[in-house]
């Protein structure tokens, strides 16, 4: 399965858009984390691989210049916690 099958399974997510081609493994990451349920966060590190979604997360989740992130407080702490545990090893 394909990270674009992955939303067209999982719509929810990314609510914003039917463009489903135009998604970016970065933009379903941060929506799976944010808004999907355990399942589909398991579903999602089958397909992109624990590790890959890790990078993802931890490339995307640092302020950018502009004071902005994406990640819920509650969601970017939990993933922090699990990534540093689950997936040794990795940069910040």
């Amino acid at each position: 399965m394909s990270v674009e099958d992955f939303i067209k399974k999982h719509p929810h997510l990314i609510w914003w858009t039917t463009d489903f081609e135009q998604i970016t493994p970065e933009a379903v990451v941060e929506a799976t984390l944010n808004y999907g349920d355990w399942d589909e966060v398991q579903e999602l590190f089958t397909i992109l691989s624990r590790e890959k979604v890790a990078e993802i997360f931890r490339r995307k989740s640092k302020i950018s210049t502009l004071g902005r992130q994406n990640y819920l407080p509650e969601i970017k702490n939990y993933f922090n916690l699990y990534f540093d545990k689950y997936v040794p090893g990795s940069t910040k």
